[in-house]
């Protein structure tokens, strides 16, 4: 159903069976695909596209322009995959022309309210944003990661796969997957073991993440010492190439 007081551009493209509620604007290159449904007073702009079947709630500013003073008007994207939650007053920006161009999110993501991505974040699938857990620029999210309430990531950083952060945390460097962090600014504290448990994670797997956690952590080695170690455990426990292949792609360095 369209409401008759929402104003949508005639060069904007709706799919089957979209919703949009009262005094929403839909912008010219806009597409939103079936089933998709827009709350009242939510303002979609710039080049976005919207998958099938996302539910996005009242009062939401998607696709407009990014919060850079780089920013010239270039064509960027905001891209949304299918079946995201996106509660109220979330911001998502357009990409910018000094990255790839677009700003990313995948599929089935919860995004509770006042979320912010900044331009050109990455988010994955199946990730879990609470209530202002607000991205910098250029930030990548990983599959099943959650941030807690409050979460604030610093511009560049990566949250690897299955990463739960604490209320308030304050993250300046990467998060290496299956870690669980808090504090200002984030340290880790040990891996997401209940998380992993539900994900169907085998105990022989959760002992080999375990013993991966105190090799980079506990063990008192160098980065580069640590590696090594790890690239020998992943040879036994497939979880750990994940963990393997993040450490060799930070930039920032990791929490500590």
């Amino acid at each position: 159903m369209i409401h008759p007081s929402a104003i949508i551009h005639p060069g904007a493209q709706l799919g089957a069976h979209v919703s949009i509620g009262p005094y929403a604007v839909i912008g010219e290159h806009v597409v939103i695909g079936d089933g998709t449904t827009v709350g009242a007073h939510t303002i979609i702009n710039g080049h976005t596209l919207i998958g099938r079947d996302n539910h996005i709630f009242q009062f939401n500013s998607l696709g407009e322009i990014p919060q850079d003073k780089k920013y010239a008007g270039e064509p960027t994207r905001l891209e949304i995959g299918d079946r995201n939650t996106i509660r109220e007053f979330c911001t998502f920006n357009l990409g910018t022309a000094q990255d790839t161009g677009v700003t990313r999110v995948g599929n089935d993501n919860w995004i509770m309210a006042y979320v912010h991505l900044a331009h050109d974040c990455h988010v994955g699938n199946h990730t879990i944003f609470a209530n202002n857990a607000s991205l910098a620029g250029h930030v990548t999210v990983g599959d099943h990661a959650i941030l807690g309430g409050f979460t604030g990531v610093h511009q560049f950083c990566k949250i690897g796969a299955h990463v739960m952060t604490g209320i308030s945390s304050v993250v300046f460097k990467d998060i290496p997957p299956y870690i669980m962090a808090a504090g200002q600014p984030a340290a880790p504290y040990g891996i997401n073991v209940e998380g992993l448990r539900r994900r169907g994670f085998s105990p022989e797997s959760l002992a080999g993440l375990k013993r991966a956690y105190k090799t980079l952590y506990r063990e008192g080695l160098t980065f580069s010492e640590a590696q090594e170690r790890l690239a020998e455990q992943a040879q036994g426990v497939a979880e750990v190439r994940l963990l393997v292949d993040f450490l060799g792609q930070t930039d920032r360095g990791i929490i500590r």
